[in-house]
């Protein structure tokens, strides 16, 4: 779809306020027009000595009414138009955010977050300005230019009219021509930006790590590098865009040169009044703004243009994990991945090869091994962000995939390694899974999270605000935070992918108590555990050992310590560690 498809079907969809503002529009444009006639007519009758005293003053009092007419008629479809214009951006907006949203991580990967939000800012006011600004000064000196040629030609002197136009189509040739570098400038101006709003995204994100390692003032450097590139490229931008106005005023003055040479010939040949030239040189005018309106309407197009280029290739970006699912039901039973064969989006090596794994439902799961097992991997194929390209995944008596999203994902409860905070209090984002729930069910959620005591430590306990990403809190923190979110709902998978790295042996011991404690209260509540520190998974029902994304190693906790294989030798380290820091 062409931006002018996507104008198009906008202004269909809202045609009512578009007509209203042309009607506004063109009784201003005939009444403009008009207002050069009789002030010729007004010249030509005082010449005359045919016009009285009262009569002049009704003439005057006319041209007053006129003007207010024109000043009023102007608000009234600028507040047609642009209610209607800036609907698009909301539109726009919306649709974004709503694609992005449904997006999974593999989008991500590929895209620079400062990037995608400069197309939700300065690109959608790019477009809405086209549909706006350009609507209304293409609509607008479009019929201005028609009356007024129309006027010159037919009510004042023909002849005239033909002499002035003879400069225009040099201005028209000269339009074309700046109108492509307008649309490059345009474009590169929006990628510096992009690129300014991503160095200061990351900037900020990464603020204490920056300070950390001593590195502001090359931060700072490379900032004002970019901010300068962007600068430039908005200045070239704008240099091409006021290039129109010259384009214009040489046309303009060309052609009142001509006028005035050739209309004082035929006033000096009597062919033609002074009240006559007087008109016609207030028309010639009257066309700075239809001039000027080209001008301005292929900027404004040749920008949105160029902004659509950016914007439309994400909306229309195909979601890499579809939700064409029929069962609205959460799922429930055994869950199951069978003979799973996964590799990443441009990776040739896959992260898991012939998986088989099952989890019948009450039951505990562990998933250990070493970095870049496909632990992970695992949790993301039963959240449905990445696809496998082989292989079969079931949870009940259906496929995965024949379930929708939301019914999937409202049935699984799933806390990260690095857990995500909103600006928000602890209670907030502690009942961000269940925003009805009481603040005995956040505390006791956070109880259950061993986060309860440290929560209390804050000047306003549960009332804290953590700042963004969580700010205030310590890395443990976070992660038990998320845990209290996980836990404050009843759903039926519990997913801990790495969610106790971060916190001592001894919380760790009172959070997964408290689990068990609660999986025997909810018999059919089932749990996937992954961690590198065996002591988590040592109480599951199953736990699998994956290397190098197949299943090395599988069993109950002394099973595989009976086998003596990979986990043994890991169990052994880490109690010896234990033991050493215990010392």
């Amino acid at each position: 779809m062409t931006l002018y498809q996507l104008l198009n079907q906008f202004i269909r969809r809202h045609l009512r306020h578009y007509l209203a503002a042309a009607a506004m529009l063109l009784t201003v444009a005939i009444l403009t027009v008009l207002i050069p006639r009789k002030v010729g007519a007004v010249i030509d009758g005082m010449v005359a000595h045919s016009l009285d005293s009262q009569g002049l003053l009704l003439e005057l009092a006319t041209l007053v009414l006129m003007g207010a007419a024109i000043y009023f008629l102007r608000v009234g479809w600028r507040m047609q138009l642009f209610a209607a214009s800036y609907q698009l951006g909301v539109e726009l907006r919306t649709r974004l955010y709503q694609r992005l949203s449904l997006q999974s991580p593999g989008f991500f990967q590929t895209q620079r977050t400062g990037d995608l939000m400069a197309l939700g800012t300065n690109d959608a006011d790019a477009i809405e300005l086209a549909a706006g600004e350009a609507a209304l000064a293409g609509f607008d000196g479009s019929m201005t230019f028609v009356l007024v040629i129309g006027m010159m030609l037919l009510g004042v002197d023909w002849r005239l009219a033909l002499v002035a136009l003879l400069p225009f189509p040099f201005m028209g040739w000269a339009f074309k021509k700046i109108t492509h570098h307008v649309h490059d400038a345009s474009r590169d101006s929006l990628d510096r930006f992009s690129q300014l709003n991503d160095q200061v995204q990351e900037t900020l994100s990464g603020v204490r790590t920056l300070r950390a390692l001593g590195l502001e003032q090359r931060s700072a450097s490379q900032f004002a590098e970019l901010a300068e590139q962007a600068s430039q490229a908005s200045l070239k931008s704008q240099s091409w865009e006021a290039a129109y106005e010259p384009a214009v005023g040489g046309a303009l003055t060309a052609a009142g040169a001509l006028t005035l040479g050739v209309g004082g010939y035929l006033v000096w040949n009597g062919e033609m009044t002074i009240g006559v030239l007087t008109s016609f040189s207030m028309y010639l005018g009257q066309l700075i703004w239809p001039m000027f309106a080209a001008g301005w309407v292929l900027s404004l197009l040749e920008r949105g243009k160029a902004a659509w280029a950016r914007l439309q290739p994400v909306l229309d970006e195909e979601l890499t994990v579809q939700d064409k699912g029929q069962h609205e039901t959460a799922p429930f039973g055994t869950l199951s991945l069978q003979h799973v064969i996964f590799a990443y989006p441009g990776q040739q090596q896959p992260a898991l090869n012939d998986v088989s794994i099952s989890l019948a439902a009450g039951q505990t799961l562990g998933i250990v091994g070493p970095t870049g097992s496909g632990k992970s991997s695992v949790v993301r194929l039963i959240l449905r962000q990445f696809e496998a390209q082989q292989g079969r995944l079931e949870w009940g008596a259906h496929a995965l995939a024949d379930y929708r999203l939301h019914s999937l994902r409202s049935a699984v409860n799933w806390v990260a390694q690095e857990p995500f905070l909103f600006s928000a209090s602890i209670a907030s984002n502690i009942a961000l899974s269940n925003p009805d729930a009481t603040r005995a069910q956040i505390m006791h959620a956070a109880e259950l999270a061993a986060v309860h005591e440290d929560i209390l430590r804050f000047p306003e306990d549960y009332d804290t605000a953590v700042g963004e990403r969580g700010v205030t809190l310590s890395g443990g923190q976070r992660q038990r935070v998320a845990i209290a979110r996980a836990l404050l709902t009843d759903s039926p998978l519990l997913l801990l992918d790495d969610a106790l790295s971060a916190v001592d042996t001894d919380t760790e011991t009172r959070i997964l108590q408290h689990l068990a404690q609660l999986r025997q209260q909810h018999s059919q509540r089932s749990a996937i555990i992954v961690s590198h520190r065996l002591s988590a998974v040592a109480d599951a029902d199953h736990i699998v050992v994956l290397r190098e994304g197949k299943i090395f190693e599988q069993g109950r906790h002394t099973e595989l310590l009976a086998a003596d294989g990979w986990y043994a030798s890991q169990w052994r380290y880490q109690q010896l560690e234990a033991s050493l820091d215990a010392a």
